[in-house]
């Protein structure tokens, strides 16, 4: 298969030190350029990374013929408008998350993709992962019984006031960064949506982002529960509790891509067996299984539907917050 050419909209940090990277070890994938409003960044950034094309401009990127698709790393706030005008420039879109802001925004995309043709998805590699799809083979073919419950941690510390995760109005904030992992992932190996969530959110006094969110996730077979930070230590794993064994996932998010990863199944009595994954890298995975599904080998492995599900149990988390009751995700 002819590999597909790949625009990256920015220099964001995610893109120069992991996706393009991943990428350019693909089979499927190929990192044709990369654009900045900074022309001397976008420069850098190919030199540095032997792009070969380097814009001073979006715009000029989305002329560029020869580009069959683009990697959107923007802030949060500018995810939809350039994923838009991405797809009506006649490219695919491989778009960061949070997909958007709101569910409304985010249908804005749905009915953009319809009209366009073009195929559009939300960048959580986690679900392209081995280490992932092997926890959901575990749980869904009985392995630990019934699954009941799903805890998660997931933290790291960051005030710098310059990092675009502190800015209310670009979309900031931990639940929007990384509580949407454990949120994706809760309804990915449930296999269901949300019936009902609470949450409860500190906010950053200078900042006014969520700096610690807590949620409960109500599914028709069980419970989700997660805390999620930006202002505490580094951590992260998540648990997956059955009426016959538990699965634990070691480094659930940020998967190295120099060493192996590793799952403990334990079962009702909790003794653990290790399974161990070979060598991945999860952002190599990701563009080629996305760049299988543009020339139409497969689905987009996270699709529209499914990112704007996952905007509509952030949202609900956030009112659940406000009223300090339960309250239902949007119907999607």
């Amino acid at each position: 298969m002819k590999k597909v050419k790949w625009g990256i909209l920015g220099a964001a940090s995610i893109a120069v030190r992991k996706v393009i990277p991943g990428m350019q070890k693909g089979a499927h994938s190929e990192i044709t350029a990369i654009a900045s409003r900074d022309k001397k960044k976008a420069e850098e950034a190919a030199r540095k990374l032997g792009i070969p094309k380097a814009y001073g401009s979006y715009e000029e990127l989305l002329e560029d013929r020869e580009i069959d698709a683009i990697y959107n790393p923007l802030p949060n706030h500018l995810h939809v408008p350039w994923s838009i005008k991405a797809a009506e420039a006649g490219k695919h879109v491989l778009c960061e998350k949070p997909l958007s802001l709101t569910v409304a925004e985010a249908k804005t995309l749905l009915r953009t993709r319809d009209r366009t043709g073009m195929k559009i998805g939300e960048a959580f590699m986690v679900k392209t992962h081995p280490q992932w799809l092997r926890t959901q083979e575990i749980i869904r073919s009985g392995g630990i019984g019934k699954l009941r419950s799903a805890m998660c941690i997931f933290s790291y510390s960051n005030r710098d006031p310059a990092n675009v995760r502190h800015k209310v109005e670009w979309g900031g904030g931990g639940l929007m960064d990384i509580g949407c992992y454990p949120i994706t992932m809760s309804r990915f190996i449930f296999a269901e949506e949300p019936i009902r969530v609470a949450g409860m959110l500190e906010r950053d006094p200078d900042f006014g982002t969520d700096r610690l969110a807590s949620a409960i996730l109500e599914f028709p077979s069980g419970q989700s529960v997660f805390t999620c930070s930006t202002q505490t230590a580094y951590f992260q794993r998540m648990h997956f509790l059955g009426t016959a064994g538990r699965v634990e996932v070691e480094i659930p998010w940020n998967a190295p891509n120099d060493r192996p990863c590793k799952i403990f199944v334990a079962d009702v009595m909790g003794t653990p067996k290790v399974e161990e994954f070979p060598v991945v890298d999860q952002y190599t995975i990701q563009g080629d299984e996305f760049s299988r599904a543009i020339r139409g080998e497969r689905e987009a492995p996270v699709p529209l539907e499914d990112a704007i599900k996952n905007m509509a149990v952030i949202e609900a988390i956030f009112k659940a917050a406000n009223s300090g009751k339960w309250e239902a995700p949007e119907k999607i």
